[in-house]
């Protein structure tokens, strides 16, 4: 009987090891790179309907592990220095923009919202100040024509904010700096809108409406907006790889996550078309998107695949062609030469998935 189990599980080692070896390209840039992003990441990779491939790389130096204990200290947490694993939980940043997207989408789907309605039916102080003519949109796309605050000084004045309503005054009293439609600044303000606008249709909180309609459909348990007083719709999430990948198994199944519809067909193609086009002037970008488009709440990439990376370095992605979706989890502020590393891994990706 002894011989018989410690031959299953050589096999299964042996299955796991085949299973691993088209990764070994990935293995070594993960190993590679892994000091230039923050000294610690996990890779997880699914293919035709499982996992096949979750690796993870901990290299963190004296600094990198002192840097990480500042910034949970900063938010009032304990430093979690082990490994990455699929049930790590930290923030996401940007990758949030993705799924409050889909959530804002489930509305439409509904048909309770449409994106050619105007904010200013919902918000009339928007109206009040001149924004009312926005599209929801234009808000999931960043083409709101406001011109938003610094990233540092938007999270300062969004600290100091306890309720929705007032992050929406905040907003009303931003500048323009263009006609809606027509400007792209990739910012918080637009979901942060959408956010809004969802709140008095649902009747909910958006952190509610994020697990009632999201989370727990997609079994995303640990998967949510943070502790803040308003949730932050483009960057306060947090989650763990597991989580995130149910969600991105979701996507590449246009809609659908266990025989479940989550998202149409047609919301998902809707997310997914590049709405920076040659007549909308691009105001600000991040360096790490490179010449990405950007449809609702993802970024679209070459030959058929979508993402939306987030600030902190994490990389989500869904590949189409290849018909696979990935998930690299990572947490550092340095963003040189971003762009450039996730082509490579995902050129490396491609390779391996067969």
């Amino acid at each position: 009987m002894k011989k018989i189990v410690f031959l299953l599980l050589m096999l299964t080692r042996l299955g796991y090891a085949c299973a691993q070896q088209p990764f070994t390209k990935v293995n070594q840039w993960l190993d590679v790179h892994v000091s230039n992003m923050g000294g610690r990441v996990i890779l997880m990779v699914y293919h035709n309907g499982k996992i096949v491939y979750t690796h993870s790389v901990n290299q963190m130096d004296m600094l990198q592990k002192m840097a990480t204990k500042f910034m949970a200290k900063k938010q009032g947490q304990t430093a979690d220095l082990d490994d990455y694993s699929p049930s790590s939980r930290q923030a996401i940043a940007s990758c949030s923009k993705w799924l409050s997207a889909a959530l804002v989408m489930t509305f439409v789907d509904e048909g309770k919202l449409q994106l050619t309605d105007t904010v200013g039916k919902f918000i009339p102080i928007l109206s009040k100040n001149g924004k009312g003519k926005i599209t929801i949109g234009q808000c999931l796309s960043h083409q709101t024509g406001i011109m938003a605050a610094s990233l540092k000084d938007d999270l300062a004045e969004m600290r100091s904010i306890s309720t929705m309503d007032e992050a929406m005054q905040y907003i009303a009293q931003l500048p323009m700096e263009g006609e809606p439609g027509k400007v792209f600044r990739y910012s918080n303000v637009g979901l942060q809108i959408a956010g809004a606008v969802i709140e008095k249709i649902g009747g909910k909180s958006f952190k509610t409406l994020f697990a009632e309609r999201i989370a727990k459909p997609l079994n995303m348990k640990n998967t949510d907006y943070g502790t803040g007083k308003v949730p932050l719709p483009a960057g306060s999430g947090i989650s763990t790889p597991e989580d995130y990948m149910n969600f991105l198994v979701m996507i590449l199944n246009k809609g659908t996550f266990n025989g479940r519809r989550i998202l149409s067909e047609a919301s998902i193609a809707q997310m997914q078309m590049n709405r920076v086009t040659p007549d909308v002037k691009v105001a600000y970008s991040p360096t790490e998107a490179g010449g990405f488009g950007y449809g609702y709440g993802e970024w679209t990439m070459e030959k058929g695949a979508v993402t939306s990376p987030g600030l902190f370095g994490s990389f989500p992605w869904v590949d189409y062609n290849k018909g696979y979706a990935a998930f690299m989890m990572t947490f550092y502020i340095k963003n040189d030469g971003r762009n450039q590393r996730y082509k490579e891994l995902k050129a490396l990706v491609d390779e391996a998935v067969k």
